[in-house]
């Protein structure tokens, strides 16, 4: 009688430790785990992978950067050299006005001067 007794008790352990069990096994199956989120490309990765990066026919912003830079650059430079042509021109024309085997203008001077400081911005500008 013992023996039947105790299989009572431990099939009503088991029967109680399933029913307790169940709910967080069926709520864990209802429930799946979320999906985890897609790693963001990188910018600079290549469109294409079969295409290495440069080679695709979009410029990347550093080539572009690059090509603005140059294009604002040359347009400065095309306005100095204007400006440096209009100066030039100016100091020549005083220079036939005035006389200078009796005395040399102090504003020549300073013109000619201002002509070279603008003449050697141009040029630092060019070697950039």
């Amino acid at each position: 009688m013992r023996n039947w007794y105790s299989k009572l008790v431990m099939t009503g352990m088991c029967l109680s430790g399933m029913l307790i069990c169940a709910p967080v096994l069926i709520e864990a199956w209802q429930h799946p785990t979320p999906p985890q989120p897609t790693p963001k490309p990188s910018p600079n990765a290549p469109i294409s992978q079969n295409v290495p990066q440069g080679l695709e026919g979009v410029p990347t912003s550093v080539e572009t950067s690059k090509q603005t830079l140059n294009q604002q650059n040359e347009q400065e430079i095309r306005l100095q050299v204007q400006r440096l042509y209009a100066m030039a021109t100016e100091l020549k024309d005083e220079l036939a006005r005035t006389n200078t085997s009796v005395f040399l203008n102090i504003t020549v001077m300073k013109r000619a001067q201002d002509i070279e400081k603008l003449a050697k911005q141009i040029r630092d500008r060019a070697k950039r």
